[in-house]
């Protein structure tokens, strides 16, 4: 019987091979879209999910207010992990850490003792003890956990990281060999971890005891600060079976408090706060570690109703095609119910039909995946994999999806097709009844659906677009084309170096003007610091963002100056500028009224020299914060260069840039020189939207693309019930414009049904996402009004296709039709 099925089921794709090769293109586009977004939303998801009770592990954070800011930071205070496991009860495992502050240049004597190999840029290294090993459970290769970060320089490193430095040397030889950090740290390897094969946000290399930093000079500064927040110190917890993290978080604070006497006019709070494991890797207010991928969550929601929707429209046209061409089989079913075949046989044989549909879709999905993930390349995790062998959970959701596609698909007119009774069906009076018009309610209903959907997703498109454009288009308030800036050592103290360096540079003819400073106006970074005004009545504190500089900073940036002047460059001069919004803070109705007045910060009154306008600190996500730029040239290790205007070769850029990393190497030869063009590094605060306007022009793309298809095979199948109507109209006297007048308004009539109820949706969704940006696009009329003419063309241009065919014919073939 199930070999009759399928030859029945061959014979009827061959018969009606237009709408089978539709009903295979839509279902394939949508089960390929959605196995994309199953191996992104499953391996972000999948992040962490292997530690051994995970839900009872934390991460402590912490969390600040000052003069109504909220402020989080992703570590501690130094000391509190180690008091903490003196102090407090109910943990099972402690484990403070610390972060490298920078890229670690490594010397390592193997295998000639006499010329180390030297390897820069070497990140994911952390201060640990055996704690850390004790919540995220590595295998060990060569060592003991118990003995291998107990005392000052020892080290443990990961498989990768123990074949990357000792390479052909067996691991337990690797025990005992030297790595120099930084020239000036010297560890000795005492144990080698497997590497997690697991998805993960503890991505770190190599681990230092964490012992060294108290009993060697490396000790920082903030080592015993109770009042000095850092990320760089991070704490994770992993409480005891049965103790909540609502009932443990309130200790950590009494830690706090017990150890760290506020001054009376320290008005500002702290707060400590149980970050879940599972948490860190979505978190985008702590962060997570390095350059590791942080998901959103929304997003990843986002993607599975887009995988959702595409399937939905793939499912849409089946049961519109199908339950067209229903009459065309109702004589097939009124014999084979008169030769004895009951309903649940035939409606066993519909499901049937459309599964073969649906696995040889699935077939060619597969196929396709391959491609869909190389054109999302900028969107896709790294480290995802596709491979059918290595991830049977691949395998479980496509089979289960064809199981709910066939049903979703097939179910309606399985049931629709089985119903059919044999007499009026012989006598071709099978719609004579109500199932006639039901059917085609049901037809236009989800033709309706199918162009909602795709009016939103044009909408959409369109606005993110619009605010992309907004963004990278804005007057940020100063200038931020042909400018470059880098950093000098991190480890270099030496003033002279970095003035040596600036004077040389000045001296470079396609170098229009240096500035040193300890960032550029507009990064990722912030430097904030509480500062008081005294107003002779009232003391106002503020919480400032802070620029140190020179005096070109205010000059190559081209910030409009206010009131008052640029300060003088001095290793010596207190005075500060400040922009128009920190000025209105201290209820300076004119910026002139600032000017001259004394600011208290960093332990010191500062003069208020200048007034700027205000400009973007950050992306047009946050509002313009008080800002203040003093002079900083001891602190300030960026330089800051504005080149000339380009030649009419375009060589001009190139060939500055190459003079400056000459200049650079011969003051550090041991360093790298890498620039970033700050126009460059402004846009990348912009790439989530990039990459969601990407993935909207894509999903809109294959949205129109499956509703246009399903258009197309309903405009085939109405033209070819038609084919005798439209030769007697003709013959009669109808135009070509006529009759494809009259075959395109029904559906012209749904696409503006659809557009009036796709409006309001497109509205609010916009709407909510524009209220993530302080600074947006307005939502214009026309941005809506788009969506639907362009439904409404692109609909036509398709119909257009099959019906101006169908009203050129000649009308003596139409009416042989039969």
């Amino acid at each position: 019987m199930f070999k009759n099925y399928l030859t029945v089921a061959f014979r009827n794709f061959w018969r009606n091979k237009v709408f089978s090769l539709i009903n295979i293109a839509g279902l394939s586009i949508g089960i390929s879209a959605s196995l994309v977004i199953f191996l992104i939303v499953s391996y972000d998801l999948g992040f962490d999910k292997f530690e051994k009770d995970r839900d009872r592990i934390y991460r402590v954070t912490s969390g600040f207010s000052f003069s109504g800011q909220q402020y989080h930071n992703s570590g501690i205070t130094s000391p509190m992990g180690r008091t903490m496991q003196k102090e407090v009860a109910g943990t099972e495992v402690i484990a403070p850490f610390r972060t490298f502050d920078d890229d670690a240049k490594l010397s390592i004597p193997y295998p000639d003792p006499n010329k180390p190999v030297v390897l820069k840029k070497q990140k994911d290294f952390i201060y640990a003890d055996e704690n850390y090993f004790k919540i995220l459970q590595y295998a060990w290769i060569a060592g003991s956990p118990k003995t291998s970060l107990t005392q000052p320089y020892q080290v443990v490193l990961t498989e990768s990281r123990a074949k990357l430095y000792f390479p052909n040397l067996e691991y337990d030889k690797v025990l005992g060999k030297q790595i120099t950090y930084n020239d000036s740290i010297h560890g000795t390897v005492t144990g080698i971890v497997k590497d997690f094969e697991e998805s993960t946000d503890f991505t770190f290399k190599g681990f230092m005891s964490l012992v060294t930093l108290e009993k060697t000079s490396l000790k920082p500064e903030d080592w015993e600060e109770w009042g000095s927040t850092t990320s760089a110190s991070q704490l994770l917890v992993k409480l005891a079976p049965g103790v909540t993290a609502a009932q443990f978080q309130p200790k950590v604070l009494a830690l706090y408090k017990a150890h760290h006497k506020q001054d009376a006019d320290d008005h500002s709070t702290v707060d400590y706060y149980m970050q879940p494991l599972n948490d860190i890797h979505f978190n985008d207010v702590y962060g997570t570690y390095g350059d590791n991928h942080l998901a959103h969550r929304p997003t990843l929601y986002g993607l599975l109703a887009v995988a959702a929707f595409l399937l939905l429209l793939a499912c849409i046209n089946f049961i519109n095609l199908t339950t067209a061409q229903a009459s065309q089989r109702a004589k097939e079913i009124g014999i084979r119910k008169t030769m004895g075949s009951s309903k649940k046989q035939l409606t066993f044989q519909f499901l049937s039909e459309t599964f073969i549909l649906t696995l040889l879709a699935t077939v060619l999905s597969i196929l396709i995946t391959p491609f869909l993930l190389h054109v999302f390349a900028d969107f896709v995790p790294p480290g995802l994999r596709f491979s059918l062998s290595k991830q049977p959970g691949v395998i479980v959701f496509l089979f289960a999806l064809i199981v709910l596609v066939s049903l979703l698909s097939g179910f309606y007119p399985a049931i629709l097709l089985s119903s059919y009774k044999p007499a009026l069906v012989l006598k071709n009076q099978a719609y004579t009844n109500t199932g006639k018009s039901r059917s085609a309610w049901l037809r236009k209903s989800l033709t309706v659906a199918q162009f909602v959907i795709a009016q939103v997703f044009i909408i959409g498109t369109i606005l993110v677009s619009k605010q992309i454009t907004f963004t990278l288009n804005k007057d940020l308030g100063f200038k931020k084309d042909a400018i470059i800036y880098f950093d000098t050592n991190f480890y270099d103290t030496s003033k002279t170096h970095k003035k040596v360096l600036l004077e040389k540079l000045k001296t470079i003819p396609e170098v229009a003007m240096v500035s040193l400073a300890n960032n550029p106006p507009s990064i990722n970074s912030t430097w904030t610091s509480t500062v008081k005004y005294n107003t002779g009545k009232k003391e106002i504190e503020t919480d400032v963002h802070i620029k140190v500089a020179d005096s070109n900073y205010v000059n190559l940036y081209q910030f409009k100056m206010l009131a008052g002047t640029n300060f003088r460059n001095s290793d010596t001069t207190t005075a500060v500028i400040i922009n128009n919004t920190y000025a209105q803070t201290l209820g300076f109705k004119n910026p002139q009224q600032a000017v001259g007045k004394m600011i208290s910060w960093n332990n010191g009154l500062r003069p208020i020299v200048g007034v700027v306008a205000d400009f973007h600190q950050k992306s047009l996500h946050e509002a313009i914060q008080p800002l203040l730029i003093a002079n900083g040239i001891n602190r300030a290790r960026k330089f800051n260069i504005a080149l000339q205007p380009q030649n009419a070769a375009g060589t001009t850029w190139k060939t500055g840039i190459a003079k400056i990393e000459k200049l650079y190497k011969q003051i550090y030869p041991d360093d790298d020189f890498n620039y970033t063009f700050l126009d460059e590094n402004i846009a990348k605060f912009y790439e989530a939207e990039k990459n969601m306007s990407k993935l909207l022009m894509w999903s809109t793309g294959l949205t129109l693309f499956i509703s246009c298809l399903g258009l197309l095979g309903l405009v085939i199948y109405i033209t070819n019930q038609r084919t005798k109507e439209i030769g007697i109209r003709k013959i009669v006297g109808a135009s070509v414009p006529q009759i494809i007048t009259l075959l395109s308004k029904d559906f012209l009539k749904l696409i503006v049904i659809a557009f009036v109820i796709a409006l309001p949706v497109a509205w609010w969704g916009a709407h909510t996402w524009l209220s993530n940006f302080a600074y947006k696009t307005p939502l214009s009329w026309w941005v809506f009004a788009s969506g639907g003419i362009a439904m409404l063309l692109i609909a036509f241009v398709v119909m257009l296709v099959r019906t101006l065919k169908v009203a050129i014919a000649n009308p003596v073939d139409s009416l042989r039709v039969e």
